[in-house]
């Protein structure tokens, strides 16, 4: 029909530059009157790629929130190419590392919880498999990784809730070692010690960033005795399940306890009172890592480097201001 080679017209369709732009839009425009559907098993074969990513989390149990999971997964989804298919896995789902190779993922998007996960990302460095890390501040040079500002965004949260007179403020934690524990922990820190404010181990309890577990530790903390005028949960479904401890107990949001979260779920301004939170658009994160893949996938250089993405303070209906 076009009197060209199989060669010209697979590279016309690759977008070789070695075919000229008239002769490329001729077998474009023939490919779509027909209604061509590039066969990308054997694409993969012929250029020794997978053509998979992996999405890898440190885990896809229940410290990684239904909400956490999804916004990742749209976000990175937004980013990746067309022709590429998306493998996800968690890192605790396997004893050892031996699936982790070169030919099974062209390139990685790993979203790091924990400094657990370095053996991940060493072994897959070693064996050359183009990688960036999300969610997690990571003690590497030569990679980019991405991040949300949780430090300043919990620091945000609970210097709101001082500005509205609350002293006794307790702290919902979550899964211990996990990097948005600490950094949260460390901006709701910094926020009680910048005000003068003595910090106290008897207005915190742990959770695992689990509605389950906001519940059980805020009835821990009603059921000793202790009487914080406030509450900062690290993640919103631990705050929705403190919310409903209080209501059980007889009490009221925010009229004896003020509530904030972290994240901004999408649940968290449908619920009664909405809760007041911050925003970290975790589907950015994944966004601008898996571009930051994309691009060294097409060869071109990027250079590696921490990039953090801005959380923003969302006040509802959760907080009153006392004193």
């Amino acid at each position: 029909m076009l009197d060209v080679s199989h060669t010209t017209v697979s590279r016309a369709l690759n977008d070789s530059p070695l075919i000229s732009p008239a002769t490329k839009k001729k077998i474009v425009e023939t490919a779509k009157m027909l209604n061509y559907v590039p066969n990308y098993s054997a694409r993969s074969l012929v250029q020794n790629k997978s053509y998979n990513v992996g999405l890898i989390f440190s885990t896809i149990g229940g410290s990684t929130s239904p909400d956490f999971f999804y916004e990742t997964i749209s976000g990175v989804t937004l980013a990746m190419e067309p022709g590429y298919n998306l493998v996800v896995n968690g890192v605790d789902s396997h004893t050892e590392l031996d699936w982790v190779d070169s030919k099974r993922f062209d390139g990685i998007v790993l979203v790091s919880q924990t400094d657990k996960d370095d053996a991940f990302i060493f072994y897959a460095m070693d064996r050359g498999i183009p990688l960036v890390v999300l969610n997690r501040n990571v003690a590497v040079d030569n990679l980019v990784n991405i991040l949300s500002a949780d430090r300043i965004g919990a620091y945000n949260a609970v210097e709101h809730l001082i500005e509205r007179g609350h002293r006794e403020i307790a702290l919902i934690g979550g899964v211990p070692g996990f990097q948005a524990t600490t950094e949260r922990r460390e901006g709701y820190f910094s926020a009680l010690s910048d005000s003068g404010i003595p910090i106290r181990g008897d207005l915190m309890a742990d959770g695992d960033f689990t509605m389950e577990s906001g519940f059980s530790a805020m009835t821990k903390l009603l059921s000793v005795g202790v009487s914080p005028s406030a509450v900062f949960c690290l993640n919103d479904e631990m705050a929705i399940g403190a919310m409903k401890a209080i209501v059980n107990a007889g009490y009221r949001v925010p009229e004896d306890f003020s509530v904030v979260g972290f994240d901004d779920s999408k649940f968290s301004s449908y619920v009664t009172p909405s809760l007041t939170t911050v925003r970290r658009s975790i589907a950015e994160v994944g966004r601008v890592g898996t571009s930051s893949l994309m691009s060294i996938l097409n060869g071109n250089q990027v250079d590696a480097e921490k990039i953090f993405i801005a959380t923003r303070f969302i006040a509802r209906e959760s907080v009153r201001a006392v004193g």
